[in-house]
């Protein structure tokens, strides 16, 4: 497939978000952690700065197809095209050639970020088998959180009939917390489904 041709492809997905999740922590979020929390400022208050999702395809170097049908499946995902990602150097053990195309990623803001949010706690989470809830120990000290979802059929966007393969994806959530407590605080506010203590 042509460049032209996929981002063509990529030009055809229309984006209908509804900014749901937007509207709640600008109405909602903002004033109750004011309240509660004593920011003097609505600037103040945390927020969400930007969603990664990242897929690595090792797969890729054996059969490149693969790369193409997950960057359709990610597209869909997440209502934006994928970034190519390449190998930085070369392993002779896995076959790797520096520049050899073996992952993707998507960099969400604004308006999709809060889509793609909405739909991955109210959706996605609870559709995962034998799902218990997230880890609260999976923030980075600086308040951002990193979860990984073994299967992206989770997705509604997905058809189960037509995947030709699973793949699993890392979803990173930048937040302007300066702590832990705020960023774990903030995604709670969002129905983020911690496990239980």
């Amino acid at each position: 497939m042509s460049k032209a041709a996929v981002t063509a492809l990529y030009r055809e997905i229309p984006y209908e978000g509804t900014g749901r999740l937007l509207r709640y922590y600008r109405e909602v979020i903002v004033p109750e952690f004011m309240k509660t929390y004593g920011y003097t400022t609505p600037m103040a208050v945390p927020r969400l700065e930007k969603i990664v999702v990242n897929v690595g395809l090792g797969e890729a170097v054996e059969d490149p197809r693969r790369l193409d049908i997950a960057a359709q499946d990610l597209a869909l995902i997440t209502g934006q095209k994928p970034q190519i990602r390449r190998a930085r150097k070369s392993v002779a053990g896995f076959h790797l050639r520096k520049g050899m195309p073996i992952g993707l990623r998507v960099t969400l803001r604004k308006y999709r970020m809060y889509d793609f949010l909405d739909r991955l706690i109210n959706v996605a989470l609870p559709r995962v088998r034998d799902f218990r809830g997230v880890s609260r120990n999976s923030f980075d000290g600086r308040g951002n959180y990193n979860m990984g979802l073994s299967e992206h059929t989770v997705f509604p966007e997905i058809d189960p009939d037509k995947v030709q393969f699973v793949f699993g994806m890392d979803i990173a959530i930048v937040t302007t917390a300066e702590t832990d407590q705020e960023a774990m605080r903030l995604l709670e506010a969002f129905g983020f489904p911690f496990e239980r203590e």
